[in-house]
């Protein structure tokens, strides 16, 4: 059975989760770990749940998500795994950064792409199974990953609760993301546990029937 572990990082409060099942094996969706101590903090979690880091996949590339892409490369020998879409996003990191007046982590903190997402791509690890849904609109190609048989999504900044993601950024559009949750998440089912990139966890049926937005 899969868990979901949540650490919030960096000055815009996001999420990074690490998933993991009872082979110890797990996958890092969204490093967020800015500063020294959020990283030895994330170094700490995976010691002592014993866990085997084996992939790093970003949902979108937006700043508050890539900060520790890098460290997690160097520290665990992994590559970065995202959709293509998003390889514009992950190149301007370090201007949106400056932009932000973030003094920026030593080397290139949002690293380089390794391997590409497919929409409806199937992500294995240990004994779990996890579907990339396409859900773009809060950034050009973002992926959310859905979990069928123990019932929840990493979401990314796609759905929260009682809100959406914002479109003003760059790649973002409003009409574009509403049909990404009502096509590819509200389907999946009212129980699905939603893990979203900042603030509490949620589920579908909650927000088909609470979301001002929805």
């Amino acid at each position: 059975m899969a868990q979901v572990l949540k650490q919030t990082f960096n000055p815009f409060q996001e999420n990074t989760y690490i998933v993991y099942d009872e082979t110890g094996e797990c996958i890092i969706f969204d490093p967020g770990c800015y500063s020294a101590e959020e990283r030895a903090a994330f170094k700490a979690t995976i010691e002592k749940q014993e866990l085997t880091p084996v992939r790093l996949i970003n949902t979108h590339c937006h700043i508050d998500h890539v900060f520790g892409n890098q460290f997690i490369m160097d520290t665990y020998g992994l590559e970065l795994e995202m959709h293509e879409g998003e390889v514009p996003v992950l190149k301007a990191a370090p201007q949106s950064a400056s932009m932000f007046g973030l003094p920026l982590p030593s080397g290139n903190f949002a690293g380089e792409p390794g391997r590409f997402i497919d929409a409806g791509a199937v992500i294995t690890f240990g004994n779990t199974s996890l579907k990339a849904l396409f859900t773009p609109g809060h950034s050009p190609a973002s992926l959310s990953f859905f979990c069928e048989s123990d019932r929840f999504l990493i979401a990314g900044d796609v759905l929260f609760m009682g809100s959406i993601g914002r479109t003003d950024l760059p790649g973002g559009d409003f009409d574009t993301l509403i049909r990404s949750i009502q096509n590819e998440l509200f389907p999946l089912g009212d129980d699905v546990t939603v893990y979203p990139g900042h603030g509490p966890e949620t589920n579908i049926g909650y927000e088909k029937q609470h979301n001002p937005f929805l």
